[in-house]
């Protein structure tokens, strides 16, 4: 399973958003200091879902960097949030 379904099936199961996007955008990077190499390192996440209702842009950063945890600790090098309320 490819880090962009990871992320897409994380943020799903525990966000239900209504709108989704999750880009891949390693190829922007490669070779530069902390970059992996591997392809599956910087990525930007587009996300709008209900269960923001009410918080601000830091928790809702904080929720997501909390469901992927594992993977910023392990994987992802570089992480973009774009999150709204809807």
């Amino acid at each position: 399973m490819s880090m962009t379904d990871i992320i897409t099936q994380k943020l799903t199961q525990s966000l239900a958003p209504e709108a989704l996007e999750v880009i891949n955008e390693s190829d922007m990077h490669a070779g530069h200091a902390g970059s992996p190499g591997t392809g599956e390192s910087h990525f930007r996440i587009k996300i709008t879902t209900s269960k923001f209702q009410g918080h601000s842009r830091l928790q809702m950063h904080q929720a997501i960097n909390k469901i992927l945890s594992d993977e910023l600790k392990n994987t992802i090098h570089a992480l973009a949030i774009e999150a709204k309320a809807s």
